[in-house]
C-alpha cells in the first residue's frame, strides 16, 4: 500500500529514518530551476521533449536507494505524477513507498499560481536550486 504524507510529515520521517530516500520525479528543468528538497535524488518520471515515461525509472531508483526494502519518498510538482510513479515502484517490488501529497509547489490558487497553497516550498522546508 502506498503511504501518502504531507511535506511536513515527509520531512519528519526523513529526519527520524536515515535510510529513507527522497526521489524527485519532476523534469530536470523543474528540479534545477524551480528548486528541490535538499538531498533529494533526481530521477525523472517523464522528460521533455517527448514526455514519455522514463523506461529506466525503476532501475535508476534501485541504483539511487540501493535496496528496495528502504522507505522511498516520491515528490513531483503537486503530488500527481509521484503517485503514478509510486504505483510502478510498488509493482516492481518496493515495499515502503511514500507519495508526498501537495508535491513541491502545491495546487493552483485562484490566480492559477503554484507555491501558495501547500507544497514543500510553501511549508518552508529545506530546499535549494541548482
Amino acid at each position: 500500500m502506498i503511504e501518502n504524507l504531507t511535506p511536513q510529515q515527509s520531512w519528519d520521517l526523513m529526519q527520524a529514518n536515515s535510510s529513507a530516500v527522497m526521489i524527485d520525479v519532476r523534469t530536470k528543468v523543474e528540479h534545477d530551476f524551480v528548486g528541490h528538497p535538499v538531498n533529494a535524488v533526481h530521477v525523472p518520471w517523464k522528460e521533455a521533449p517527448d514526455w514519455q515515461v522514463n523506461p529506466d525509472f525503476v532501475e535508476q531508483v534501485k541504483q539511487a536507494v540501493g535496496d528496495n526494502s528502504c522507505r522511498v519518498l516520491l515528490l513531483c510538482r503537486s503530488g500527481s505524477r509521484s503517485v503514478v510513479a509510486a504505483e510502478v515502484l510498488q509493482e516492481a517490488g518496493f515495499r515502503h513507498v511514500v507519495n508526498v501529497v501537495e508535491g513541491f509547489e502545491g495546487e493552483l490558487d485562484v490566480h492559477k499560481h503554484r507555491g501558495n497553497l501547500g507544497g514543500w516550498r510553501n511549508a518552508r522546508l529545506p530546499w535549494e536550486q541548482s
